[in-house]
């Protein structure tokens, strides 16, 4: 079998975030996310009714788990910062508690030699600024601002890698249109005006750091999905393109080139559907672009010319523009629903090479979540998940490869080290390298997977 060595200062490691990995929801004066919230009044929305706080107890034990991610041969972890722990209604006074909480976790990880990479928001917006319109308030990008600033100034002597958002698409997509998220709304003029804010924050974040010369790099977190085109045809090309205007380049243009794609803002122009901009700020995000881009990937999106008139009077939406292509023969993680395409990882990394100036970047995010993982538990306990280390190998010939034609790309986090809580899925699909037993206060045992990861981050051999 081909070797694959990955370089000795790759940073492998995991990824989480604070309200999927926490718990803690409501002690030692956290307040309220929409998460929260939308538990509180429409628990049925979550999987078995499973909410924030009976998350993986990250919060009470994060000496145990830091200590297990060492032995697993993390050098790196990125985790994030709860809003609304450290700053309780979003704006105002911080809470002494969360304060205490981070420089523990983050001491505890550089006591092990494992570096914090901390993201500043990971879709946990504090109810009260919601209840003020969320991303689509002006006043809501002030304090998100103050809010970083506010990290940077506790924390920013120990952390040197800051991201701005993870997956910022996700929540504007998912509260805006698609229901996924509290408000559950369908209006897409708020869609891209919580779309247009969540950059501006970013770039007004990234400047008050550059501002601080703490001696780090602050970039963001972008899910990256690769738009196929059905066929070559001109119109199945022009869907994909558009396509990826919408779901890659929105974030992806402004976040490392300071522009806008030109397809999507004819679109935009088209429809009447500008957001509000103020004075100064096209330059703003001209002028405060990322020093590092994490990539988060799952699977491809495939498109193909729309096939049928869509409905005027309907609300907009970007399927207007092409239809999903459902691919014949594609593989397929049957749990989560998603397609399984290693290439796609390779594909994103030469992009990233050849149009945005091979920016620094890492994979932020890869994995496969599986339900019901207690079927493989073998005699001694273990959890035999052969299907996720073939997963991550798979992906990982493809970043080597990358690498090999000159790929700028530093690392590659897994999604997740521990079973975590996953949104309105909560714990029906597990993605950890070490199971929780909920049954059994959080125990956590490792899995097959667990020690592959740590041959290979000791090893840097695939």
């Amino acid at each position: 079998m081909k070797d694959y060595l990955f370089p000795k200062d790759f940073w492998w490691g995991s990824a989480s975030s604070a309200t999927q990995m926490e718990g803690a929801a409501n002690k030692d004066g956290k307040g309220k996310n929409i998460w929260d919230h939308w538990y509180e009044i429409e628990p049925n929305r979550f999987f078995k009714k499973i909410g924030p706080s009976e998350t993986s107890q990250f919060y009470a034990r994060y000496k145990e788990d830091i200590a297990l991610m060492k032995e697993l041969g993390h050098n790196s972890f990125r985790f994030s910062i709860s809003w609304s722990r450290l700053i309780p209604t979003g704006e105002g006074e911080v809470n002494p508690k969360a304060v205490q909480f981070y420089n523990q976790v983050m001491d505890e990880l550089w006591n092990q030699g494992i570096e914090p990479f901390v993201n500043l928001y990971h879709f946990d917006m504090p109810f009260e600024l919601q209840e003020k319109g969320g991303w689509e308030s002006r006043e809501v990008v002030k304090a998100y601002v103050k809010y970083a600033e506010t990290c940077f100034d506790l924390f920013g002597d120990r952390v040197k890698k800051w991201f701005t958002h993870n997956e910022p698409i996700v929540p504007v997509e998912n509260q805006y249109l698609y229901g996924h998220h509290y408000p559950a709304l369908c209006n897409f003029q708020k869609c891209v005006q919580a779309g247009f804010h969540s950059i501006l924050a970013s770039a007004i974040a990234i400047r008050a750091y550059h501002k601080r010369n703490l001696g780090g790099k602050i970039g963001i977190i972008l899910n990256l999905t690769p738009s196929y085109p059905r066929s070559q045809h001109p119109a199945d090309v022009e869907a994909a393109k558009i396509a990826d205007a919408f779901f890659n380049r929105s974030f992806l243009d402004p976040s490392v080139k300071g522009t806008f794609p030109s397809e999507l803002v004819d679109i935009l122009k088209k429809e009447g559907f500008m957001p509000h901009i103020e004075d100064g700020d096209i330059t703003l995000i001209k002028e405060n672009t990322v020093d590092l881009l994490g990539i988060n990937y799952y699977q491809p999106r495939r498109v193909k010319a729309k096939e049928n008139l869509f409905n005027p009077n309907a609300p907009f939406m970007p399927e207007r523009y092409f239809d999903y292509h459902d691919m014949p023969g594609k593989k397929m993680n049957p749990y989560r629903g998603w397609e399984i395409y290693e290439k796609g990882i390779y594909d994103i990394l030469m992009n990233v090479k050849e149009n945005y100036g091979n920016i620094e970047c890492f994979i932020s995010e890869n994995g496969m979540g599986v339900e019901n993982e207690t079927r493989f538990l073998n005699e001694e306990g273990m959890i035999e998940d052969d299907y996720r280390i073939e997963f991550y190998e798979e992906h990982l010939k493809w970043v080597h490869q990358a690498i090999k034609e000159g790929s700028n790309v530093k690392g590659f986090h897994v999604w997740t080290f521990i079973d975590n809580w996953s949104w309105l899925n909560a714990y029906k699909n597990r993605y950890g390298l070490v199971s929780v037993d909920l049954d059994k206060d959080c125990k956590r045992t490792v899995k097959k997977s667990g020690y592959w990861f740590k041959k290979l981050a000791v090893t840097g051999l695939i």
